[in-house]
């Protein structure tokens, strides 16, 4: 149909770009919602290829989905008793410190002679001034409470994310098969039978994927709960190695997150020098061997991406969508690969 009249025509781009800047906006409102439901559906796809493998030794679907859900579970249990001892222990210190030596230090006197005899280069007492100064101004003290509650939102949100993360992911892997039939009808029939050809394989990539992440992860986490142990000594150790499995599993950057967090972490619970040498040490060198040895492996085996695509794909993929981007950045980069090798390439050749 022609439009001739100009003013009708306006009138419909107008429209045009109206709509497009409401769905903009719907997109933008529910960025949350679609990262949930993105990470729970990687999730599920990278649980899927063990739920198929529990299939294969005679364990039926129901079983096997329960199993994988158990082992995930399990893990966030995990990270949760991991951390509330830690957590409480220091809120105990640090209210121990203030009733037992900060409060009397502050009067009887000793507290500020103390600062002034370590540090005779600074004005103990102007800073102590400016420091009353400060905290009564009662807009400062605002900020200092706004601040702490951002913080307690900040951290609800997470845990509330991260729960509604588990509980997708569980209604993914329970009707994954379903949903993929559901999206195969929507193919015409005509072109179906290709449509799940490559959909298959790349279900399977991001599948195998997660799996190869997954064991690298696991690989990390346990060398360092061996070396933090049972080497180094260090306080904590299930904890950091906890924080060295949770970093594996965030490509290129990850590690190396985890690694400085926990020599920091060291350095703040232990104080002893020796051992923060030697652990920045062991993470620099486990660092290389996973880089060369490990997780070309691993990775090897579960997607077939030349290097440069894996550097090019998860600086994209992190920039736009941050951690969840850097995640699916290689089992897209892997499904275009296959798309063109299956697709593209063909047709070209048939020109």
């Amino acid at each position: 149909m022609k439009i001739q009249n100009p003013f009708r025509l306006g009138l419909l781009a107008g429209l045009g770009v109206l709509v497009a800047l409401v769905i903009g906006g719907a997109v933008s409102s529910l960025a949350t919602i679609l990262t949930y439901i993105g990470a729970a559906l990687f999730l599920a796809l990278g649980l899927d290829p063990l739920v198929s493998w529990l299939e294969r030794k005679k364990v039926k679907r129901p079983i096997a989905i329960l199993i994988a859900l158990v082992g995930v579970l399990g893990i966030f249990t995990g990270l949760v008793f991991a951390i509330i001892p830690v957590v409480a222990e220091q809120v105990t210190n640090v209210v121990q410190q203030i009733v037992t030596v900060i409060i009397p230090g502050v009067q009887d006197g000793s507290l500020v002679a103390g600062l002034a005899d370590a540090a005779p280069w600074l004005d103990v007492q102007e800073v102590l001034t400016q420091v009353q100064s400060f905290l009564a101004d009662p807009a400062n003290l605002g900020n200092i409470g706004g601040g702490v509650l951002q913080a307690g939102i900040t951290i609800a949100n997470g845990v509330f994310g991260g729960i509604i993360i588990m509980i997708l992911m569980i209604y993914f892997v329970a009707s994954l098969a379903s949903l993929k039939r559901s999206v195969y009808r929507l193919v015409p029939a005509s072109r179906r039978e290709g449509f799940i050809t490559i959909a298959e394989q790349i279900t399977d990539s991001v599948g195998r994927y997660v799996m190869g992440q997954i064991s690298l992860a696991l690989v990390n986490g346990l060398l360092s709960f061996i070396m933090l142990t049972f080497v180094f000594q260090v306080k904590y150790s299930a904890l950091l190695a906890f924080i060295a499995f949770l970093g594996s599993l965030i490509p290129l950057v990850g590690t190396l997150s985890a690694s400085v967090i926990i020599t920091l972490s060291v350095l703040l619970f232990n104080g002893s020098g020796w051992q923060v040498i030697a652990v920045g040490i062991y993470y620099l060198a486990y660092m290389q061997v996973e880089a060369y040895v490990i997780n070309p492996r691993i990775m090897a085996r579960a997607v077939q991406v030349p290097g440069v695509a894996v550097v090019i794909g998860a600086l994209i993929g992190g920039t736009l969508l941050g951690i969840l981007g850097a995640l699916i950045a290689i089992p897209v980069a892997a499904a275009i690969q296959l798309i063109v090798r299956e697709v593209v390439l063909p047709r070209q050749n048939e020109l």
